[in-house]
């Protein structure tokens, strides 16, 4: 019998009803980030044991909505819009692992399935969510340029319950997109054992990756008008990372591609 195909489930004898493809995987979007502070003890209780606080500024949250079209290396997705077009909002900080500082995406929420899993194979804690975000046109009054004075919107649900909403205002350009999210990501991937009675992990693995490619716009610095957190029966972002003051914003579309990551540690 031939090996069964895939780079994840399903996997047939031809592949083709994986979830998701091989990688390289190309992302191409717009993103919207809120950079704040919150308690540096609520970021210390969001993450795992081996993980330190980062030794500067250790309460900074990113909060960022981010607007993909995304693709394998067969470009095939793109023909195929379903298939290539999502949208995700996800809470960054910042730690250290090991004496390296790293980002880290502590909460996050997208709108398909094949970002998903995605995310199980990078360690993303991704949940399924309702996002938007304003999108810019270069021409009519019916959206917003990439410019000074551009104004954008965004927010986030799930299971039909708002979680944050942001407004900015661009007011001119950026050395940046902000300090949050500029570094290598660490993460872990974790699995509990299929035996009920087992304790610990059947997969327990920390990771780093980063992007093997980029590529960006200018970036911009935007006022902040409006950044509001809430809590549902089923999520926690305002008590798990509440805001304590606002830094900043920014806006920057941005090209990346991920290739594959490294294992720092396998228990």
């Amino acid at each position: 019998m031939p090996e069964l195909q895939g780079f994840a489930p399903p996997y047939t004898p031809s592949g083709r009803s994986a979830l998701i493809p091989d990688p390289p995987w190309f992302y191409s979007g717009d993103l919207l980030t809120v950079e704040y502070r919150t308690d540096p003890e609520n970021v210390r209780a969001i993450l795992p044991a081996d993980v330190d606080l980062a030794p500067e500024d250790p309460g900074a949250v990113a909060m960022i909505w981010a607007d993909w079209q995304s693709c394998s290396g067969s470009f095939e997705e793109l023909l195929d819009p379903a298939r290539s077009q999502y949208k995700e909002a996800f809470a960054v900080v910042r730690c250290q692992y090991e004496g390296v500082t790293y980002s880290r995406c502590v909460l996050i929420w997208v709108t398909s399935d094949f970002a998903i899993a995605r995310g199980v194979h990078q360690g993303y804690p991704k949940k399924l969510g309702s996002i938007h975000q304003t999108r810019p046109m270069p021409y009519g009054q019916g959206a917003p340029r990439v410019d000074v004075g551009g104004r954008f919107g965004a927010t986030l649900a799930a299971y039909d319950h708002r979680l944050a909403q942001a407004a900015i205002t661009i007011t001119g350009p950026s050395e940046t997109n902000g300090f949050v999210n500029a570094l290598p990501m660490l993460h872990h991937r974790q699995v509990r054992p299929i035996e009920r009675d087992a304790e610990g992990w059947a997969l327990d693995e920390v990771l780093t990756m980063s992007g093997a490619t980029f590529e960006a716009g200018p970036a911009w610095q935007a006022a902040v008008d409006d950044f509001r957190l809430w809590d549902s029966p089923w999520d926690e972002l305002h008590s798990l990372l509440p805001a304590r003051d606002i830094i900043g914003g920014y806006y920057r579309q941005v090209g990346t591609s991920w290739n594959g990551g490294t294992t720092l540690a396998h228990r």
